[in-house]
């Protein structure tokens, strides 16, 4: 049974385990404390038992709690179903019976059981709690309301029996009696707000709204500074269409406690659905402000603009309502790390990282902040910072394949190839399923073993990670350079390197690539029409193209221009092993 939350499981989980075991327990003494009465006979639900019968039931009892005891379930059926056999009105082995049945979701099975065994014994208080749950799974809400009757009878004092009551007949729509129920808990506890909110579901199914607002209002009046009952009575009048009347009693209840985060949140939503854009922000803006109201509800909020982001106006908003949580909570890791998601997604990436180190220093146990962390820091090329974040991380969560490979891949930018290698070769060991990590991981590998200058295998990890990615465009391009730079494989290098091109167009070191594979193919009038375009494309004029491009007008027969390029990638930062020469000779040299 439910209402706003469900008191019916309350008694449930109250009753398992440990009153099963004290209920078990009075089972045991009752049976041993027979003694010497074992001679009587002993008469149970009209059937006589001898005092055989009564030993054999008993060892039998003992025999199946032991092995229910060890979760021996099928064993201590046999044992019970033993003492059915004998004594069929047995209430404590029908509810033993029963919770077995129960553990095997058989609700049909368990229910029969212990509608017979509160026949045989109607008193006990834990069979009725136990049928009303079998009731509950099969929705029997008129059987329900009767084993509530019951148990209010057992114990008049227990509170969550009426309420149960109440819920039961709610579910039969007999609304009215359900009302009479709740001013019988009344007379109990007096006003509460679990009582408050049952009844107010009662008069909005019998749509008495004016009712359910004067309960609200006379609550007000008999304790104005209870801030609650303003928002109740505020969400009454907004969820039945009644905007203004919501905007006037959260304007009451701001004016008692103006530094309520739950009332500005409140009126939030009340002007945004009267499409007071300005104003909703401006409440969200005095809650976030509030450090009282739960960083949680904050989150929530800003998370709501997330699928609005292709709108910058929705980015900024949730940009400055998450700059607010780090004033608000200063101690807070949360804070810091929805902040630096925010500055990320504004394209803010240096004040991000600085707002995840912050994080990171309030709570390291977090792995998806240490990976934003050192993702930024490879992205702002701070290689010692990647490489101090990532290891640290890693002795905190050493399983992380993705951060093993950007501990690698900072490795391997300090050209520390061995060290790459090891940390690498760990994240491929570690996933077995993410292909993108996979891919990555094996092209960084290809990297390494090209640097360490052991072709072969570098050759063997470009081909696995175009196995997992084959149209990965760095690993095409890379590895179709290496290739050319050896003479070796120049038409599958030609080929991938016009994949990559085909994936990535515009792109100057792609088309370079490509220009220098063709001209180690004596193809250099196509060299020269893609060296042409990298030239275009190179924002960066770097000298590599230069010479590059040097070379192939060198042996397209225009000495004069070749040189002039040659001295350009000279004056461009320029050091190939013969740039020098090939000025001075006038000639190209390999």
């Amino acid at each position: 049974m439910k209402v706003s939350e469900s008191r019916y499981f309350k008694i449930g989980r109250r009753y398992t385990p440990c009153a099963a075991a004290v209920l078990t327990l009075v089972f045991c003494l009752l049976i041993l404390s027979s003694n010497g009465q074992d001679k009587k006979v002993i008469v149970v639900a009209g059937k006589h038992l001898t005092p055989t019968d009564s030993a054999t039931v008993k060892q039998l009892f003992f025999s199946a709690l032991r092995e229910k005891a060890i979760d021996n379930n099928n064993m201590a059926t046999e044992f019970f179903d033993r003492i059915m056999q004998i004594d069929p009105s047995n209430d404590a082995t029908l509810y033993e019976l029963s919770i077995i049945k129960k553990l095997k979701k058989n609700y049909a099975g368990a229910q029969d059981l212990l509608e017979r065994a509160v026949t045989v014994n109607p008193d006990n208080e834990w069979y009725w709690v136990a049928l009303a749950d079998c009731y509950e799974k099969s929705n029997s809400y008129a059987k329900l309301e009767n084993v509530f009757n019951e148990l209010i009878r057992l114990d008049p004092e227990k509170t969550d029996y009426y309420y149960d009551k109440a819920n039961a007949l709610f579910y039969q729509g007999k609304y009215d009696e359900a009302l009479a129920v709740y001013k019988k808990i009344e007379e109990q506890t007096g006003i509460t707000d679990d009582l408050l909110a049952n009844r107010q579901k009662i008069y909005l199914k019998q749509n008495k709204i004016d009712l359910a607002a004067r309960q609200l209002e006379q609550m007000i009046a008999n304790d104005p500074s209870q801030i609650k009952y303003y928002l109740f009575l505020s969400q009454l009048y907004s969820s039945n269409n009644q905007p203004d009347k919501a905007l006037k009693i959260l304007q009451d209840g701001e004016k008692i406690k103006p530094n309520s985060g739950l009332v500005h949140l409140a009126l939030a939503d009340i002007y945004r659905d009267k499409k007071n854009i300005d104003a909703s922000y401006n409440e969200l803006n005095l809650a976030f402000a509030i450090p009282d109201l739960d960083i949680e509800q904050k989150i929530k909020i800003i998370g709501g603009y997330l699928p609005r982001f292709p709108d910058p106006n929705a980015r900024a908003s949730a940009l400055e309502l998450s700059k607010l949580l780090i004033t608000a909570h200063p101690n807070d890791a949360r804070a810091f790390s929805i902040y630096g998601d925010m500055l990320l997604q504004n394209d803010k990436s240096k004040e991000a990282r600085v707002m995840y180190q912050k994080s990171v220093a309030l709570n390291a146990q977090v792995y998806e902040v240490q990976e934003q962390l050192v993702r930024l820091d490879l992205a702002d090329n701070d290689i010692a910072a990647a490489i101090k974040d990532g290891e640290n991380s890693l002795s905190l969560f050493p399983n992380q394949a993705w951060m093993n490979y950007l501990v690698g891949v900072a490795w391997l930018q300090k050209k520390d190839y061995h060290k790459a290698l090891d940390y690498i070769k760990n994240a491929t060991s570690l996933e077995l399923q993410d292909k993108d990590l996979l891919s990555q991981s094996f092209s960084a590998l290809g990297d390494c073993y090209h640097d360490l200058k052991d072709n072969k295998s570098s050759d063997e990890a470009y081909d696995k990670a175009l196995t997992y990615n084959p149209d990965n465009a760095f690993t095409l391009n890379n590895y179709s350079y290496y290739l050319s730079l050896r003479g070796e494989a120049l038409e599958k290098a030609a080929k991938m390197s016009k994949h990559s091109n085909e994936l990535q167009p515009k792109n100057a070191s792609f088309e370079d690539t490509y220009a220098w594979i063709l001209f180690r193919q004596k193809d250099y009038a196509g060299a020269k029409i893609w060296i042409e375009k990298a030239l275009a494309d190179d924002k960066d004029k770097t000298a590599t193209k230069m010479e590059h491009y040097g070379d192939i007008l060198f042996y397209l027969g225009n000495v004069d221009s070749a040189v002039d390029y040659w001295k350009k990638a000279k004056d461009a930062g320029g050091k190939s092993p013969f740039l020098e020469q090939k000025i001075n000779e006038r000639k190209y040299i390999e």
